[in-house]
């Protein structure tokens, strides 16, 4: 922690020698400002090399472990089409309560372990453990021989594995620009919808190929292969997953004052946290105090509920009436699909600088697909309709990136409001199984019903979120009046921001010109 404190105070202390034009002053220059709310010249051409250096270190190991994530938490789908089910004796709805374990473990690690991510200051050792811990408990689940013991290993995967999605998402948030971070986001998200189509050739060829073998069934194979290769990616994450920006000891001088600074100018503020231990439970009652943090939760939640079928995705295929290993060769392509779609997706996203129309269009297409699954019966638009239901996957990248646009600042707020928002979103996963019963089966229309309904909800979400960002850009606009008066509560604001930055008032002022939040 001092390392982190000593780094973040040479930051601030850099950005004081950027403002020292400001001293004796009381009218800033429009080139002054430019100089407040923009990179120069050199110093983007230090940012150029940077992100690259990000980019080519960070965005590989996040997808690649949250590749494992998925296929670790979803290869329970694909064990009950090896034999999971049947090995276990499993009755009624055992498989669905097995199933939605996890995410009460999930969730309840949530909050806790964001707030602690943030005060410890390292991610590289505590998502690497946790990594590594995850990947142990899914290997040992090949050891579980009742519907007792699936209950137990699920529910301690959920606890190791909570650490580990919204850590990142906040993770992120501290290493890219709101203009940057949808296409960062949606590469993370990436590693899940790779998983939905690798997991499943995984799987596919551990059936066919090892069911059996050394008196062991094709789904303990399964658990014992992926989970060992987790816990190798996890020791990885501790070695080579570098921290923060003012930690990073590849970074010049020269780069960490550019990584501090540039975030700084997005905000408008510092991107640190007040000294003091209360600062994470300050930030805790800053993120349920904000209108924002509840409607993203709610929209979150409803895509979460609505993108239950994946977890019942090998499910799904097997009612186009092909045997195990095609159904699980089936759920491949609409993965693929949606993997590169989603990414052109949020490049676009990003290009535009808007978040609105690129959370809402997905919405009418996956209705349309559940539609089609739930009333006709030939192959071609049944399996058509998958790949329209995995437009859902297009959203969340979006919604991830919203987060962190729309709740900016203060660090501690930030990572309280993902891990929040990850729990109430992921709190649909607990019910969401039990819709998906096989007496509805083959078209599920209780449970795509449903999602219909969850889609909606989200939409009006979606609206109000519009809504209020529109009106905090309109407030943004008169805080940047120099002749509007402005109140207490907008100058104690400015003070923080005045103090942190290590300039004036004036100076602080004239940086709301550089942030807005992206609608």
């Amino acid at each position: 922690m001092a390392e982190i404190n000593k780094d973040t105070e040479d930051g601030r202390r850099a950005s004081l020698r950027d403002q020292d034009l400001l001293e004796d002053k009381g009218t800033l220059t429009h080139e002054e400002v430019m100089k407040l709310t923009e990179l120069t010249e050199e110093e983007l051409a230090i940012e150029k090399k940077l992100k690259r250096r990000i980019d080519f270190t960070i965005m590989p190991l996040v997808v690649l472990v949250y590749l494992m994530n998925y296929i670790d938490r979803n290869n329970y789908a694909a064990a009950r089409l090896q034999g999971l089910e049947a090995d276990l004796n499993l009755k009624a709805e055992e498989y669905q309560t097995a199933l939605s374990i996890l995410f009460v473990g999930y969730i309840l690690g949530q909050v806790p372990s964001n707030l602690l991510l943030n005060h410890l200051g390292r991610p590289s050792i505590y998502l690497g453990f946790f990594t590594t811990a995850w990947g142990l408990v899914s290997a040992l689940t090949c050891l579980v021989t009742s519907y007792g013991g699936i209950v137990a290993a699920r529910f301690v995967l959920g606890l190791v594995e909570a650490p580990f999605f919204a850590g990142v998402l906040f993770y992120l948030s501290k290493w890219y620009t709101k203009s940057e971070l949808n296409l960062r986001m949606s590469i993370f998200y990436s590693g899940s919808l790779i998983s939905g189509a690798f997991g499943n050739l995984i799987a596919a060829g551990i059936l066919s190929g090892l069911a059996g073998k050394r008196g062991l069934s094709a789904w303990q194979w399964l658990y014992i292969i992926e989970g060992s290769i987790t816990c190798f990616v996890g020791l990885c994450v501790m070695v080579l997953l570098p921290d923060f920006p003012h930690t990073w000891k590849r970074l010049s001088p020269e780069m960490k004052h550019v990584a501090n600074r540039r975030m700084a100018i997005d905000a408008a503020e510092a991107d640190v946290d007040e000294a003091g231990g209360m600062s994470q439970w300050k930030g805790f009652k800053l993120a349920m105090s904000d209108p924002k943090t509840y409607i993203l939760a709610i929209a979150y939640m409803c895509i979460t509920g609505a993108a239950g079928f994946q977890n019942f995705f090998p499910t799904l295929t097997g009612t186009l009436g092909y045997s195990h290993t095609i159904s699980l060769l089936l759920a491949a392509p609409p993965y693929v699909f949606i993997t590169f779609w989603a990414l052109g997706h949020s490049i676009l996203s990003d290009r535009i600088g808007n978040r609105f129309y690129f959370f809402m269009y997905p919405i009418p297409v996956t209705i349309v697909g559940f539609l089609i699954f739930m009333f006709t019966d030939s192959f071609g638009p049944r399996y058509f309709s998958l790949f329209l239901m995995c437009f859902i996957f297009a959203m969340n990248g979006t919604t991830y990136a919203w987060i962190a646009n729309a709740i900016p600042r203060p660090p501690a707020k930030r990572a309280a409001a993902f891990a929040f928002i990850n729990a109430i979103g992921n709190s649909a996963s607990i019910w969401t199984p039990f819709v998906y019963t096989k007496g509805s089966a083959p078209h599920y229309r209780p449970a795509l019903g449903m999602n219909i309904g969850l889609q909606a909800v989200a939409a009006i979400c979606g609206v109000t979120m519009y809504i209020i960002l529109t009106r905090a850009n309109k407030r943004l606009d008169r805080l940047e009046n120099e002749n509007v008066e402005l109140s207490a509560k907008e100058m104690a604001k400015l003070e923080k921001t005045a103090q942190m930055e290590g300039t004036d008032i004036a100076a602080a002022r004239k940086m709301q010109k550089s942030y807005r939040y992206m609608v």
